[in-house]
């Protein structure tokens, strides 16, 4: 279910074509919930034979707007994984230290090691996607950085790594009322960033910006995958899917026994 959402050729790539609020592939919620209970379960296990094989990595790219999900879809998607074996990396904007150093730099340092899973919440794609709708660099830096992610992704996957990039795309009604729910509940205000106002203003830059990115870096080997995101449900079942699909195929093996059990017996 998940391939009907993964961009094979970025090159030809509209986000327009993406509706929002589409749940295509599924009845309904009720079948879309069910179907994501088994997949977490599923998660588990092949969570622990990622560990023990220990050849492989898993790296995986949440990128959103403002209240497009990503929180939500950690806190779903992977709440039946053992916390040892994962760990979640929030981008923000760069510390004094990390601007001195290359942009893929803090990026590299948060990579999880072979064996485990690692969590991009936001990543090192705001350095095309921000900077160019603020023009906080200029454009012949930043318009340089597409290849040089290709090549990062690449290197990684060459080394053992698995990477899934996943843009959890909501419409700007949806996150409207997202904004106001937050701005209306005592419990959730501290959620609310003014700041998300004045960014809702840059709409169309920021679609325009990530409708670059997922043309320029959508490869074989690092693909996107676009998911309509304005029903919880159906974002969390789509990750889910990708994600236990692409931990299925990676031949995960346990360690031989150094021992005959046959002979074991326990008083």
């Amino acid at each position: 279910m998940h391939q009907i959402h993964r961009i094979e050729d970025g090159r030809k790539f509209r986000l327009d074509d993406v509706g929002p609020d589409s749940t295509k592939g599924v009845k309904g919620k009720a079948e879309g919930l069910r179907k994501t209970e088994e997949l977490v379960a599923r998660m588990d296990g092949l969570q622990e034979a990622l560990f023990v094989d220990g050849r492989k990595g898993l790296l995986i790219v949440l990128q959103a707007m403002d209240t497009g999900g990503k929180d939500g879809t950690v806190r779903h998607v992977f709440r039946g994984v053992n916390p040892a074996g994962c760990d979640v990396t929030s981008f923000k904007a760069p510390t004094p230290d990390e601007a001195r150093h290359p942009f893929l730099w803090r990026a590299t340092n948060a990579l999880p090691p072979r064996g485990g899973i690692g969590i991009f919440n936001r990543s090192y794609y705001e350095d095309v996607l921000i900077v160019r709708v603020h023009d906080l660099v200029p454009k012949d830096r930043w318009s340089r950085r597409y290849k040089r992610i290709n090549e990062w992704e690449h290197m990684l996957v060459e080394d053992g790594y698995v990477v899934l990039k996943f843009f959890l795309h909501i419409g700007r009604d949806e996150q409207k009322a997202r904004l106001q729910d937050r701005l209306d509940d005592p419990s959730r205000q501290w959620k609310f960033n003014p700041a998300d106002v004045e960014e809702r203003r840059h709409w169309d830059d920021y679609m325009a910006a990530y409708e670059d990115v997922i043309r320029k870096c959508s490869t074989p080997w690092a693909p996107w995958y676009v998911v309509p995101s304005n029903r919880k449900w159906y974002r969390n079942l789509v990750v889910a899917s990708a994600i236990v699909d692409a931990l299925e195929t990676l031949d995960l093996k346990l360690p031989p026994l150094d021992y005959d059990p046959s002979t074991i017996r326990i008083d």
